[in-house]
C-alpha cells in the first residue's frame, strides 16, 4: 500500500538570520552562524536562571525551580524553556544542563535537593523590562506556597505535565486526576511517524512525540551528531527512555554527509533524492523490512532526521519506499 505524507505544522521557533544548520549537513560558514546564535540564546536564558534564584532569596529546591520556571516560561511570548512531563511534573533538560554549566563556573552551589546562587551580582536588573515583570508576578502570587501547594497548583493549571508524575496521586483528588488522565495521549492505531528536529528544543520535540503516543524512534541519520543540545545519539537515546520511548538507529538508511554539502535550492534536493531513490533506497530492503516489523510491533514509531521541511530530507523517501513493502497496510504522518 502507498500512502503520501500529511504534512502537519506545528509552530517553531524563530530562527537566525539564514538556514538552521546541523552536522548532517550545511557548510562552514551557516553552521558558526548558528553556533553563534544559539550561544547568544542560552547566555541570556541562564541569566533568567540567576534572576529567579535571586529574587527567591538565593535558593531553592531544585522541583520548585523547575515548576516556577514553567509558570514564568509560559507566560513569555517567546518562552526561554520548554518542558516535558516527568517523573515529579514539569521538567526541562535545558535548563537543567544550563544549571548543571553554571555550577561548574562557579556560579552556583549544588546540593542534593536545591541550587543556590553565588556572588552578588544583580542579574535581576540584567533582564528585558518583560522579564522582570513577569518574575515579579510569580514572585508575588507563588513566592509564600510551600513545596506541595506549588507543585499541586503546576499540575492543576498544568495537567498534561502530571501525566507521568509519581506523586500525583498523593496531592490531588480523584477529579483532578481524572483530568490529568484524560491529558494523557492514548492510541491503538498503527502509524508510521516522521519528524525533524530542525527549529525546536529538545524538550518541544520529546513532546510531540509523547503527544502523539510514539514508542520507539528510529534515528535514520547517516551522522548521529548534532550541534543542538540532546541530538547526538548517546543524549537522544538517554532522553528518550526518560520518557518511556525506546531508541534504535540505522545509519544505514542515510545520507553520508560529503553528498550534502551543497544543497541551496530545492533542486539541489530534489537532486540528490533522485539519487538516493535510485542508488541507496534498493540496497536498504532488508533494514526497511525492519522498520517494517517494529511498526508492525509497536504500533507507533517515529523515523527521525535533521529537517523540518519534509521536501528537503531524505527521511521523506525513505518512508515512502517502506510504504510501498507488500505488507505495509498502515497510515503515515510528518509531525
Amino acid at each position: 500500500m502507498q500512502s503520501s505524507l500529511r504534512v502537519v505544522r506545528v509552530g517553531a521557533r524563530p530562527k537566525a538570520a539564514g538556514r538552521e544548520v546541523d552536522w548532517e549537513g550545511r557548510t562552514k560558514a551557516k553552521n558558526q552562524l548558528f553556533f553563534s546564535y544559539l550561544v547568544t540564546n542560552m547566555f541570556y536564558r541562564r541569566k533568567i536562571l540567576l534572576a529567579l534564584l535571586q529574587i527567591f532569596g538565593g535558593k531553592l529546591e531544585k522541583i520548585n525551580l523547575q515548576k516556577l520556571l514553567l509558570h514564568f516560561s509560559t507566560r513569555q511570548q517567546t518562552p526561554a524553556y520548554d518542558f516535558i512531563p516527568y517523573k515529579f511534573g514539569c521538567y526541562s533538560f535545558s535548563a537543567n544542563a544550563d544549571l548543571t554549566v553554571m555550577v561548574r563556573k562557579g556560579m552556583l552551589a549544588e546540593g542534593d535537593k536545591s541550587f543556590t546562587k553565588l556572588g552578588k551580582t544583580n542579574y535581576f536588573k540584567q533582564l528585558r523590562s518583560s522579564d522582570a515583570e513577569l518574575l515579579s508576578k510569580i514572585k508575588g502570587e507563588m513566592g509564600n506556597l510551600k513545596s506541595n501547594a506549588l507543585i499541586r497548583r503546576t499540575y492543576i493549571d498544568f495537567p498534561y505535565y502530571a501525566i507521568r508524575s509519581e506523586i500525583a496521586g498523593k496531592l490531588l483528588s480523584r477529579d483532578e486526576l481524572k483530568i490529568v488522565d484524560s491529558a494523557r495521549p492514548k492510541s491503538n492505531k498503527a502509524i508510521l511517524f516522521t519528524i525533524g528536529y530542525e527549529g525546536i528544543s529538545l524538550e518541544e520535540y520529546l513532546n510531540r512525540l509523547i503527544k502523539n503516543d510514539v514508542r520507539v524512534l528510529v534515528d535514520v541519520r547517516n551522522n548521529p551528531m548534532s550541534m543542538k543540545f540532546g541530538f547526538s545519539k548517546s543524549q537522544l537515546q538517554k532522553y528518550c527512555a526518560n520518557v518511556g520511548i525506546e531508541y534504535i538507529h540505522f545509519p544505514e538508511v542515510g545520507i553520508q554527509s560529503e553528498l550534502r554539502q551543497e544543497l541551496d535550492s530545492q533542486s539541489d534536493y530534489d537532486k540528490l533524492f533522485s539519487l538516493y531513490q535510485k542508488k541507496y533506497l534498493p540496497r536498504t530492503t532488508e533494514t526497511q523490512l525492519r522498520i517494517l516489523a517494529l511498526l508492525k510491533k509497536h504500533k507507533r514509531i517515529a523515523l527521525t532526521c535533521f529537517e523540518s521541511n519534509i521536501h528537503q530530507c531524505h527521511r521523506k523517501h525513505l518512508a515512502e519506499a517502506i510504504s510501498q513493502l507488500p505488507e505495509f497496510t498502515y497510515a503515515l504522518k510528518h509531525i
